[in-house]
């Protein structure tokens, strides 16, 4: 993004909106009977029938889809210009640039800028994080004022205050004034190296929750080495390199969730999204004899993440029985979820045959589907 104009680029769109957000924000479903390797998406009739031929399949990395009957690819870009009635922001007299800048902005929940621009180009060059671009409000636990600061954020994820002070020191309130003189503030969760713990490279993002239905932002902040940083919240009291026990998930929220559950002193890690390898390699480089327990989400996505990240271990000469799956019991999405006992209706569903369904769907991927290091689907 570039701060000194408000304005948000092409690249800012494509790092930070998941093409399946787009998706479903145009009216497609997540069909998960569909026998493919990556999520499918469709769309339904009025009486809840799927509509053939209308069918966009989602790549590997996240960032793209392609339309199955032409195998013609779109990034969330290039979908919104290809298809701009699927969005309430349409008219005939916008013009494409504009309803990308609208949509995208929505989704993301930024603001719209004082001063109406045009999207800048997106090969601009992206200035690097800089935390010292934010002003940090951390939890003090004497202080009512920063604890009721920090509830709106924790209420409807069922995280209490115990566990908001035993990861204390792992997130903050980070704020930033923009260009349009407004001040937006999230619940930030610094995103590290493993080599190097004590310089912020990022921040996994969360919005305050909106009162009408409960949604918020979720992202990282603007210029965040996502390829390989990680939120790390070692509750050891030993260094990094020392740990015995890793555990991984695919959000800081579940991380906490699954700590309120089952309490422990462990080392605690986000990817903050899909696993890149380089997040995966510079852990495991670092940790060479700890267990890594992997607690993504218990979909075909999750399932396809543990699957790789054994695949990398593996061929770092990792033992098997140090790298095992530690999905949510029952019919739990993620570990959020399993502690506010929301069961998702897609398991339920499966029932009995969950796991053998979902491992039968993953065991058809023929080879591991690892985020690329460095940025992917360019700009059609």
């Amino acid at each position: 993004m570039n701060t000194s104009t408000n304005e948000l680029s092409y690249d800012d769109y494509l790092s930070r909106i998941n093409i399946q957000e787009l998706l479903r924000d145009a009216g497609y479903v997540h069909y998960r009977r569909d026998g493919t390797r990556y999520p499918t998406y469709v769309r339904l009739d009025s009486e809840g029938r799927r509509i053939r031929g209308d069918k966009f399949i989602v790549t590997a990395n996240g960032k793209c889809c392609f339309h199955a009957p032409e195998l013609k690819r779109y990034n969330v870009v290039s979908f919104i210009k290809s298809f701009p009635e699927m969005f309430r922001e349409y008219s005939p007299e916008l013009k494409s640039d504009r309803l990308v800048n609208l949509v995208c902005r929505r989704i993301l929940n930024e603001p719209e800028p004082v001063r109406t621009a045009r999207i800048v180009d997106p090969v601009k060059e992206r200035k690097p994080f800089s935390i010292n671009n934010y002003s940090v409000t951390h939890l003090n636990p004497s202080d009512i004022a920063t604890r009721k600061a920090f509830y709106p954020y924790f209420k409807g994820r069922g995280i209490d205050l115990p566990t908001q002070l035993a990861f204390s020191s792992h997130f903050f309130l980070a704020s930033k004034k923009r260009e349009n003189g407004l001040t937006y503030t999230n619940l930030s969760f610094p995103l590290v190296l493993p080599s190097a713990p004590d310089r912020i490279v990022g921040l996994e993002e969360r919005g305050r929750p909106k009162l009408s239905d409960g949604s918020s932002y979720k992202g990282k902040a603007e210029g965040s080495n996502s390829s390989e940083g990680l939120w790390i919240a070692n509750l050891t009291g030993r260094p990094l390199d020392k740990a015995t026990e890793i555990m991984w998930f695919e959000s800081a929220y579940d991380a906490m969730a699954e700590y309120q559950l089952n309490p422990k002193p462990a080392v605690y890690v986000s990817t903050g999204g899909t696993p890149t390898e380089n997040q995966i390699r510079g852990m495991l480089a670092w940790t060479p004899n700890a267990r890594h327990y992997l607690g993504f989400d218990k979909d075909v996505a999750g399932r396809l993440f543990v699957k790789n990240f054994k695949f990398i271990a593996s061929k770092m000469g990792f033992r098997a029985d140090n790298v095992q799956s530690y999905h949510p019991p029952g019919c739990y999405k993620d570990w959020n979820d399993t502690l506010l006992s929301k069961v998702s209706p897609e398991l339920k569903a499966l029932g009995n045959t969950e796991s053998d369904e979902l491992d039968k769907e993953v065991n058809n991927t023929e080879q591991p589907d690892i985020e690329p290091q460095v940025g992917s689907c360019r700009l059609r």
